[in-house]
């Protein structure tokens, strides 16, 4: 199936959300507190209502699944968004953050799928089958064989909606296999960064949908991996199972040590 109306729709959407980041960008950023202990912001709201409001006029019969709000679930097409991954940094002044929209299918699989890191104009895309791509050139992930000197990301690691059981002692464990350890707060950023071919993995330890939908196409189709934490297949328009996100070198091997996690029973 040819998708590039709605490939053309999510970039301009993305480069839309990304100018809506940063014109609110100011260090100390007004947010309150979640339940889950994450902020938001106005520009999150703002965004979110923005990706609705244009899926409504240009796809009427596809849902949007947003972190800040829903239409339409029950539809076969469906955009999952995260109009602003890293609201921790973005309202604390630091500029790691990124908006992330993709399309799943019926069965739940991404279809197309952009990143947008507003702050040094870096647009991730891709198409199922068609490859992946960084301001409309390949990327392919790196050719790491080992944890030793990996670059990872782990986000998290602990959190108050773990998938896992695991707490700052995987970074610990990481290291001492040789290992560099970042948490950034924008996982997807650097789940694009793994595609790029930057980053070795990234790791992601909630079950949000909006936060793995993007990832999962763009790191595959540049040539990576991207499972559930216990490496498993698994929908991305529901609740998931975490993920890593790797450049599938070393995918077993970060699988085999969170086996050693448990899971935790919800």
């Amino acid at each position: 199936m040819n998708y590039g109306e709605e490939l053309g729709f999510a970039k301009d959407l993305a480069r839309e959300a990304g100018k809506m980041i940063r014109d609110a960008f100011v260090a100390g950023v007004t947010h309150t507190w979640k339940a889950d202990s994450t902020p938001l912001t106005e520009t999150d709201e703002a965004i979110n209502a923005l990706v609705i409001q244009r899926v409504t006029q240009a796809f009427p019969d596809h849902g949007v699944i947003g972190e800040e709000g829903n239409i339409r679930e029950d539809k076969k097409l469906k955009w999952v968004c995260d109009p602003i991954d890293g609201t921790m940094s973005f309202s604390h002044g630091v500029q790691v953050s990124t908006f992330a929209l993709a399309l799943t299918d019926d069965a739940g699989q991404p279809v197309v799928a952009v990143i947008y890191d507003p702050y040094m104009d870096r647009l991730f895309s891709a198409v199922k089958g068609e490859g992946a791509f960084l301001n409309d050139r390949p990327i392919h992930v790196s050719d790491q064989t080992t944890l030793e000197h990996a670059l990872i990301e782990a986000d998290a690691f602990p959190s108050t909606r773990p998938v896992i059981d695991a707490d700052a002692d995987l970074f610990n464990v990481l290291r001492s296999k040789g290992a560099y350890v970042t948490s950034t707060w924008s996982v997807i950023l650097l789940a694009g960064l793994v595609a790029a071919g930057h980053y070795a993995a990234a790791l992601l330890n909630v079950d949000n949908c909006h936060d793995a939908a993007a990832p999962k196409l763009i790191v595959e189709e540049a040539g990576g991996k991207v499972t559930d934490l216990q490496g498993n297949d698994q929908r991305y328009d529901q609740s998931t199972r975490g993920f890593i996100a790797s450049n599938g070198h070393i995918h077993a091997e970060l699988v085999k040590l969170l086996s050693s996690y448990d899971l935790v029973q919800k």
